[in-house]
């Protein structure tokens, strides 16, 4: 019994070696498998992993594509390094940063990183607008100029831009129409736009010399050895008598005024004809103040005839003539189509008249204010100027506008006070919406010379891909 038992033991023994080594075979032919297919695969599958795109491999690239361009991307800008995902950059494929094909001209590969010689305040917002996904704000410390041309370099396209500008004040400028006739076009630009051409810029000089001939005229006819006394000071006492001697037609100054006429009235018939829109074109108020300052001329010129013949009455009160030929001096309006300063100050003032109506405000609640308070105090003095308080409306718009004429003035001790604190009011009052008012210049300012056309900047990358 003991000799079967341990010949049984012994069979056992020896399956089990056998069992050991059939399975360790197994596993060194599983692992052996496992290295050659390792190897088929590394020798099979073999790519160049450059250092701009460093990807995961085998069980990793599942997570990577679900992650995305989780790679990060060190930008150098002047010396000042920022680091940011690639996945940020790629929102906006057609900047500069945001396309691979772009932003690898300034690729260093020395150091793995992108550098840019450029403003480094500036780029904050740069980046802050991939991060924000499409959110522009310029710095406070970086001018408006400045920035401008980074936002260029960086491309962040026409939208961005044009909102940035919306931002900061300066409105897209409407496109002005044309019109659709070639020949009425040519002659639209040739007296309306003067930086079209070289003889659009002529006909604009010409124009404004005939302006400024036409003011000194108006303003020198009125000197006493040039002036008619029969016309401008006395009525004539029998109309029904032409005079033979002097009259207005042979008057120098009368002829020189004619051809000047003759020029604003070819200009704005031309002006008229080539017009896109005839109703626009009344609309426009330079083009009204071009009608209203030759009417004059005409209305004068048939009063002259008709007294001249002789019709028995006077065709027209000398008190309304004045008063026709002083709507002449609206002639140098016909500048600011011409001057970009008189066309801001015009933008300033339109958009100013709330400031300006409450500081008209402001001056008259002061003139009654102290005009009351100075003839209360002046009661007393028999010497006192102010004799009652409409005269002295006066004094207080002259104080409290800080002129101080001299030809009223208090006499006695309180009017002297209520002078000094007239004064002291006049320049609070003035001084409170000026500030406005000067905003609104700096915005019409910098919003006509930022539409003037500037140069391009051309950067100049400083590395260069490697050639293959």
């Amino acid at each position: 019994m003991i000799e079967e038992e341990e010949a049984e033991g012994a069979e056992e023994e020896e399956e089990e070696e056998e069992e050991e080594a059939e399975g360790g075979e197994a596993a060194e032919g599983g692992r052996g498998s496992k290295r050659s297919s390792f190897r088929c695969n590394m020798d099979d599958e073999e790519e160049t992993v450059s250092i701009t795109d460093r990807r995961p491999q085998s069980g990793y690239e599942n997570v990577y594509n679900e992650c995305g361009c989780c790679e990060r991307v060190v930008i150098n800008v002047s010396g000042l390094k920022f680091e940011t995902q690639l996945k940020t950059l790629t929102q906006f494929p057609d900047t500069l940063l945001g396309d691979p094909d772009k932003r690898i001209r300034y690729f260093d590969p020395l150091r793995n990183e992108y550098f840019f010689d450029r403003n480094r305040p500036s780029f904050d917002a740069i980046l802050y607008y991939y991060q924000s996904g499409g959110r522009l704000k310029r710095p406070v410390n970086v001018p408006f100029d400045i920035f401008s041309e980074e936002v260029k370099f960086y491309e962040l396209g026409e939208e961005a831009i044009l909102k940035f500008r919306e931002d900061e004040g300066f409105v897209k400028e409407e496109e002005k129409p044309l019109p659709e006739d070639e020949f009425k076009r040519q002659i639209w630009l040739l007296f309306e736009y003067p930086e079209s051409s070289s003889p659009a810029r002529g006909i604009a000089v010409v124009s404004v010399l005939v302006i400024v001939i036409s003011i000194v005229i108006f303003c020198l006819e009125t000197l006493p050895e040039f002036r008619d006394e029969k016309e401008y000071l006395q009525p004539r006492q029998n109309s029904s008598q032409p005079d033979h001697g002097f009259t207005p037609f042979n008057d120098p100054f009368f002829i020189v005024e004619t051809v000047c006429i003759i020029w604003f009235s070819f200009e704005i018939i031309v002006r008229f004809f080539a017009s896109p829109s005839k109703t626009a074109f009344f609309k426009n108020i330079m083009n009204s103040i071009d009608i209203v300052s030759i009417l004059p001329y005409f209305i004068t010129l048939g009063t002259d005839l008709a007294q001249h013949q002789g019709n028995g009455q006077q065709a027209m009160s000398f008190a309304i003539l004045r008063i026709i030929r002083l709507v002449r001096v609206f002639r140098i309006f016909k500048l600011s189509r011409h001057s970009k300063g008189l066309q801001i100050l015009g933008h300033t003032l339109r958009a100013s008249m709330r400031e300006l109506a409450l500081l008209i405000f402001f001056l008259v609640i002061g003139v009654i204010l102290f005009s009351s308070a100075v003839y209360f105090a002046e009661a007393d003095e028999p010497t006192s100027q102010f004799t009652s308080i409409p005269d002295a409306f006066w004094w207080a718009v002259v104080t409290m506008t800080t002129v101080g004429y001299g030809d009223m003035k208090p006499i006695t001790v309180g009017g002297k006070i209520v002078g000094s604190l007239c004064a002291i009011a006049g320049v609070l009052t003035i001084a409170l919406p000026v500030p406005v008012i000067v905003s609104n210049f700096n915005y019409f300012y910098h919003r006509e010379t930022d539409n003037e056309d500037q140069s391009p900047v051309v950067e100049t990358p400083c590395w260069h891909p490697a050639s293959s």
